[in-house]
């Protein structure tokens, strides 16, 4: 029996970040789906190192896991010299910077908390864990706004089909792209759900269905070269993407195969949709091209879990991100509103509005 919002189906009950008992509480999702496990952090060093490692990712949860560092970050050098832990701490938000370099969201929440930090006196540790709060609580409340929006332009009936991961393990909680499928699904908007594989870390696979399985909302999952085909048949009407970064005239960096993606929606007449929070939007960013696109390490190319399947000597090349430019893309929703065809002056006028 379909349940709708009217019935007060949420589906909303996984926290990637928390803040449990004087530290960090992460979702570990490099063991996902497999296992669900946490980990502790207790250190500045732990938080760049979990979001380095991808154990946390998506864009929002890395700013807020990142929010939640510094306080650690500050406690500790507090500890070490009272009157000196704002100096101590300055290289280590710098480092915290560098752990993910395309995710404007990690220097937008460091550049957050540095404010609370150039103010407050005394023990830091109580203002800072306030301002991560607020980041964190600002954030689920954007993804809710954002579903719904996005949700509405959805003839009801149809199909959606979305790459990586942007639910409620990539957010502080419900979701961007998926908090969209959320909303869809409990509106009885959305018919069917695809989700692609989303090489080489898989987290359409290992995270999008795994969340999706979790709620009780039906998925089905492709191989990311299926997704043309897919829509050749008719089987989807919109693509629903995240973003890592938006630059001022609305191009898109966002995970690997995105750009891939728009071009088949493009070819098939499917409406291709990016959902953000305004965190994301880069208006010191003038385009795509000036948009930094992280290399990884070939390893994650060439093995698969920790077995290689490539060829010893074959080299392979490890683009993090893509960016689909914004005359490809029919809708950027935020929590701000729907942009629709974007353009820098209709992107200038939301961040402004």
């Amino acid at each position: 029996m379909r349940q709708t919002a009217a019935e007060g189906i949420q589906y909303d009950r996984i926290r990637a970040v928390e803040w449990e008992q004087d530290r960090v509480k992460l979702i570990d999702q490099r063991l996902l789906p497999a296992k669900l496990e946490y980990l502790l952090l207790d250190s500045l060093a732990d938080g760049a190192g979990a979001i380095r490692d991808m154990a946390v990712r998506g864009a929002p949860a890395i700013g807020i896991t990142a929010a939640y560092a510094v306080v650690l970050g500050a406690r500790s050098r507090f500890r070490e010299d009272p009157r000196r832990w704002r100096e101590l701490l300055e290289p280590d938000l710098e480092f915290l910077v560098q752990a993910r370099p395309t995710a404007v969201n990690l220097r937008w929440a460091v550049a957050r908390m540095r404010g609370v930090i150039n103010k407050v006196s005394g023990d830091p540790v109580a203002a800072l864990l306030d301002e991560a709060r607020r980041i964190h609580g600002e954030d689920i409340a954007a993804n809710r706004r954002m579903g719904g929006l996005g949700a509405a332009l959805i003839e009801p009936g149809g199909g959606v089909l979305t790459h990586c991961n942007t639910g409620a393990l990539a957010t502080g909680g419900y979701g961007t792209a998926l908090g969209v499928v959320r909303a869809g699904v409990a509106a009885g908007r959305i018919a069917s759900v695809y989700a692609d594989e989303t090489r080489p870390w898989l987290q359409g696979a290992r995270l999008t269905a795994w969340e999706l399985v979790q709620e009780g909302i039906p998925v089905t999952l492709i191989a990311d070269g299926a997704a043309a085909y897919l829509m050749q048949l008719g089987k989807v009407r919109w693509v629903l993407v995240g973003a890592d970064r938006i630059a001022a005239n609305g191009d898109t960096a966002n995970k690997i195969g995105t750009y891939m993606t728009a071009c088949c929606a493009r070819r098939h007449g499917v409406k291709f949709m990016v959902v953000a929070p305004t965190t994301t939007v880069d208006l010191a960013t003038a385009d795509g091209d000036a948009i930094p696109i992280e290399a990884r390490a070939e390893s994650e190319v060439l093995n698969y879990a920790g077995r290689r399947i490539a060829p010893e000597g074959a080299r392979a090349w490890n683009p993090a991100f893509d960016v689909t430019p914004a005359d490809m893309i029919d809708a950027i929703v935020t929590e701000k509103g729907v942009v629709e065809q974007p353009t820098r002056a209709k992107i200038a006028a939301m961040m402004t509005g």
